[in-house]
């Protein structure tokens, strides 16, 4: 079976869909292009603007036109937030919340189509695992998933509505996900989150200590930080990194 995945909205997203896309071909699915008429279409969604909502409806839209039988997945953010709204959408087979879109390739292997899309939709609660990913092959780095969800209840953002609590890779973990990364060829990782500077507050090591790690480790010649917020910048993470022959060029578009 054939199926295309196509992503919406920010660094961590991608290596979710690129996670997904491998354990879908480890599965004996067929990873193609959007254009290459695929059995399946899964979208893996943002809803942080109204525009990515808008551009979601677009894409169910295009893909039908290219192959009106095929199934139409939608999972990530826009999923989690609006399951019922998506799954209004003409052509619509599945949507997948938060807590399912990692169990995509078994749900996919059991589907059969109904008269109605089937929607697997937790409460964001049981969002409360971590599910580690990075991006291979799409790009010439690589987007390295470390913490997942936010604590912050901030007025304007839908994001711990849709994505959950703070949660964190181990830091064994994500040593030894940067060297099968390097093995690949990758010569760039950019650490990925929703908030980088509340990583491992559920463990006895924070953020400073993993960036320590990884420059111990040396897997690639270069590392970005990316969706850390100014007030866990702290001094020592600024000094660490100006003096980093790895994490060299994180902070150069604040000096």
């Amino acid at each position: 079976m054939k199926v295309a995945l196509y992503t919406l909205g920010c660094k961590l997203n991608f290596s979710e869909t690129s996670e997904i896309g491998r354990q879908l071909s480890r599965k004996g699915f067929l990873p193609v292009e959007f254009s290459e008429f695929p059995d399946v279409y899964v979208i893996n969604t943002c809803s942080v603007t109204e525009n990515a909502d808008k551009k979601c409806r677009k894409l169910v839209s295009q893909a039908l036109r290219i192959n009106p039988q095929a199934r139409i997945v939608i999972m990530g953010c826009y999923a989690q937030l609006k399951p019922e709204a998506i799954s209004n959408i003409p052509g619509v087979s599945m949507v997948l919340g938060a807590s399912d879109k990692f169990r995509l390739p078994e749900i996919l292997q059991s589907f059969v189509p109904g008269s109605s899309p089937t929607i697997h939709h937790q409460p964001i609660q049981t969002a409360n695992s971590f599910s580690a990913a990075y991006s291979l092959g799409d790009r010439t780095r690589s987007f390295l998933k470390v913490q997942d969800g936010c604590d912050y209840k901030c007025t304007f953002c839908t994001i711990p509505l849709a994505r959950g609590a703070s949660r964190s890779d181990t830091l064994e973990h994500v040593l030894l996900q940067a060297a099968e990364i390097a093995e690949a060829g990758v010569q760039e990782i950019v650490l990925t989150g929703v908030n980088l500077g509340d990583y491992g507050k559920e463990f006895t090591y924070d953020f400073f200590d993993l960036i320590k790690a990884l420059e111990e480790q040396g897997a690639v010649p270069r590392f970005r930080i990316s969706s850390i917020e100014p007030n866990l910048l702290h001094p020592e993470i600024i000094d660490f990194v100006a003096g980093s022959n790895h994490f060299m060029h994180a902070f150069a578009k604040w000096k």
